[in-house]
C-alpha cells in the first residue's frame, strides 16, 4: 500500500510523463505537486515506487518513467475524467447518418476515434444476422444453379451450387416459395433444424437443394468479424514505435491480420463501459507498448459490436475514455434510430 504522499508522487510522475514523453526527475516532481520536500525525500520515495515495480529509470538517466504496472495503479485510482465536456468533438447532430448505412456509421467512427485521439481508430462491425428475408434459386446450367438470399436489411449473398439433379425453374421456383412462405424471418440455424422433420413431405433433391441453401446463408453469418482500421499512420510520429522499426513492423501486422484485433474487442464487448487495457500486464494487449481503450457499442440495447483507441502507454487516458465513450454512444444511436 503507498501513502498519500508516494500516491501524489506518482500521479505527478505519470502525468508528466504523458505530457512531456521525458524522464521526470526529483526537481521536476518536486515543482509540480508543490510538497516542501527535498529533492533527497523525494529520490527516496522514488526509489521505494521502483523497488514496487511502479516506475522505472531508462539507461542512465536520473530520472523515473511509468512500467505498465504503475499506469494501471494511475489508471485504476487516481484518474479523474470530466464527462461533461470533450474539446473537439464535432457535432453528431449535423451526421446524417441512416441505420440503412452501417458501413458508413463504422468507417465514419473508425476515422472520428483517430481524428480525435491522435492516434489507432478502430470499430469491429455490427456481426451479420444469419436471419434471411427472402431465398431464390436461378437456373444457370442443367446441374448448376444460382442461390440469392437477400438479408432483413437488404444485403444480398449469391453463391453457385452444383447439384447431381436436373432441376426445372419450376422446381426451383417451387422450392424458393416453399422457404419463403414457411422460413422467412427465422435464423438458419433454426431453419436447418426445422428441415430435418418438415420436409418429409417433399422429394428429397427439393430437400437438398433447401438445405444447400440454408448452408449457404449460415456461412455467411459465420464469416469473420469486419475490422475498420483508420489512423495507422499516426503511430509513425510516436516516438516509442517510430524508433524501433521491428516494434512498429508487428505494429502494422496486427492491424493488417486484424485477428488478434477482434479478439482483444471481443474481450471488452463482454464488459461494461470503456475499458482500459494496458500492454504488458497480461496476454490481452500483445505488445509491451502498447496501450488500447475501448467500449463496447449497441443496436436497440444489444451489443453488437466494440471500438477503441489504439496507442502508447503513454496516452492521455483521461481524453482517450472520453473520445471513446462518447464515439460508442453515437454509434450506438446512429445505428438504432438513424439519428446520433
Amino acid at each position: 500500500m503507498l501513502d498519500d504522499r508516494a500516491k501524489l508522487l506518482l500521479k505527478a510522475l505519470v502525468e508528466r510523463y504523458i505530457a512531456d514523453g521525458q524522464p521526470v526527475g526529483s526537481r521536476t516532481l518536486a515543482k509540480a505537486t508543490g510538497l516542501e520536500l527535498s529533492p533527497a525525500t523525494i529520490r527516496n520515495v522514488m526509489s521505494d515506487l521502483e523497488e514496487l515495480g511502479l516506475i522505472v529509470s531508462p539507461h542512465t538517466s536520473a530520472g523515473r518513467v511509468p512500467t505498465a504496472r504503475g499506469y494501471r495503479l494511475f489508471v485504476d485510482t487516481m484518474l479523474t475524467v470530466n464527462r461533461e465536456q470533450l474539446n473537439g468533438v464535432p457535432d453528431f447532430s449535423s451526421a446524417a447518418i441512416e441505420p440503412a448505412q452501417p458501413h458508413r456509421v463504422i468507417n465514419h467512427a473508425a476515422q472520428l476515434l483517430s481524428s480525435l485521439s491522435h492516434f489507432v481508430g478502430v470499430v469491429v462491425a455490427p456481426r451479420r444476422t444469419s436471419v434471411f428475408r427472402h431465398v431464390e434459386f436461378l437456373s444457370l446450367s442443367e446441374r448448376r444453379v444460382l442461390v440469392i438470399i437477400v438479408s432483413p436489411d437488404g444485403e444480398v449473398q449469391n453463391r453457385i451450387i452444383h447439384t447431381q439433379t436436373v432441376f426445372s425453374q419450376s422446381q426451383l421456383l417451387e422450392a424458393s416459395n416453399f422457404l419463403n412462405a414457411n422460413y422467412a424471418g427465422l435464423a438458419m440455424e433454426e431453419v436447418r433444424e426445422r428441415l430435418k422433420t418438415e420436409l418429409d413431405a417433399l422429394r428429397g433433391e427439393i430437400a437438398d437443394l433447401m438445405k444447400a441453401a440454408v448452408e449457404i446463408g449460415s456461412e455467411g453469418s459465420t464469416e469473420k468479424d469486419e475490422v475498420v482500421v483508420a489512423g495507422e499512420r499516426n503511430l509513425l510520429s510516436v516516438s516509442e514505435f517510430s524508433q524501433d522499426m521491428g516494434n512498429l513492423r508487428r505494429l502494422f501486422d496486427l492491424f493488417e491480420q486484424k485477428t488478434q484485433l477482434v479478439r482483444l474487442l471481443d474481450v471488452s464487448a463482454q464488459a461494461d463501459g470503456v475499458r482500459i487495457y494496458i500492454g504488458g500486464e497480461s496476454q490481452v494487449v500483445p505488445y509491451e507498448d502498447l496501450s488500447v481503450v475501448t467500449a463496447p457499442y449497441e443496436v436497440d440495447g444489444q451489443v453488437v459490436g466494440t471500438l477503441g483507441v489504439i496507442g502508447p502507454q503513454r496516452m492521455p487516458y483521461d481524453r482517450m475514455i472520453q473520445i471513446v465513450d462518447v464515439t460508442a454512444k453515437f454509434v450506438s444511436n446512429a445505428l438504432s434510430h438513424g439519428k446520433p
